[in-house]
């Protein structure tokens, strides 16, 4: 019998880990839910790591959530606790740093980008006059929040005086401006759900009055069919293996002006909507590819 943990920094338990902690259960292992913030690690005489005062034994554990981050030094306590209960030998998915290169949106498509992925033109600027200039020269964009997710803050624009604004507001508080050029698409994106080295299926995630095409922001849902399925499927592995990622939710645009493009891909993707559409589970899926990675 296995010990393995759901990390994710909140005192509800969300959908997604209680499908994780109800499939861990089911295969006969002890399942625990952790908080990232009630981690602790101690040197002395070589390094030990708790959990609420009491000595953290696992065997694997899923990594959800970091949790709301307020300081650099939240952080970086955070990310040196979960690097010491990898360090101690227990098998975590997806690895952090793994997690915290896909969290970094601009850092993961530079990546994908110098590994032959086709994504859009992006910029992370600090200067409200480029984002200016890249407006004149994208003509549309959408400004996101650097790490972030649920399609929450993303803004399209086109009018290089409101982007100027949008930037220096951004600004204003220490935050640095992401910068997306808008891909003409049809009212829809994809969104892949990878497990190890193959995808589960795949989604389109169709707009409702709304550019965003989230299901968190209202998105239809809609299992795609198999004569679309081999592309997707092949960019979508790729860009989760080159990211380091074991499993992953993988947003594809499809290019009105050329190709599939991926937009970002989710280390920690939530499925409700891609449940809803294919009728696949992929808590049982990820939970049986932990069990194989802690038993190798």
């Amino acid at each position: 019998m296995l010990k393995i943990a759901v990390i994710h920094e909140s005192q509800k338990i969300t959908e997604a880990s209680k499908q994780l902690l109800m499939e861990i259960k089911s295969r006969g292992h002890t399942a625990y839910y952790i908080r990232v913030s009630r981690i602790n690690a101690y040197v002395q005489g070589g390094v030990k790591t708790s959990y609420s005062g009491r000595k953290l034994e696992l065997d694997g554990a899923l990594l959800r959530n970091l949790g709301f981050l307020t300081t650099i030094e939240q952080m970086v306590r955070r990310i040196d606790m979960l690097r010491e209960v990898e360090n101690s030998g227990v098998k975590m998915m997806n690895s952090v740093s793994s997690m915290l290169l896909a969290r970094d949106k601009f850092a993961s498509i530079s990546t994908l980008a110098k590994h032959g992925v086709d994504v859009p033109p992006t910029a992370i600027v600090e200067e409200p006059m480029e984002i200016m200039r890249l407006v004149q020269e994208w003509g549309e964009v959408v400004i996101k929040p650097l790490i972030g997710s649920l399609g929450l803050g993303s803004v399209k624009v086109s009018d290089p005086d409101v982007a100027f604004r949008i930037a220096r507001s951004i600004l204003s508080v220490n935050q640095p401006v992401y910068v997306q050029k808008y891909v003409k698409k049809p009212n829809r994106d994809i969104r892949a759900f990878v497990v190890g080295e193959r995808m589960l299926g795949s989604i389109y995630r169709m707009s409702q009055d709304n550019w965003k095409t989230n299901v968190a922001q209202g998105a239809l849902v809609q299992a795609m069919s198999p004569p679309e399925l081999s592309e997707v499927e092949e960019i979508s592995v790729k860009a989760t293996k080159i990211l380091g990622l074991e499993y992953a939710g993988v947003d594809i645009v499809e290019d009105l002006e050329g190709g599939y493009k991926v937009l970002e891909v989710n280390a920690a993707p939530l499925w409700k909507g891609f449940q809803a559409a294919t009728s696949i589970n992929p808590a049982k899926h990820i939970v049986d590819l932990l069990v194989e990675r802690i038993r190798k």
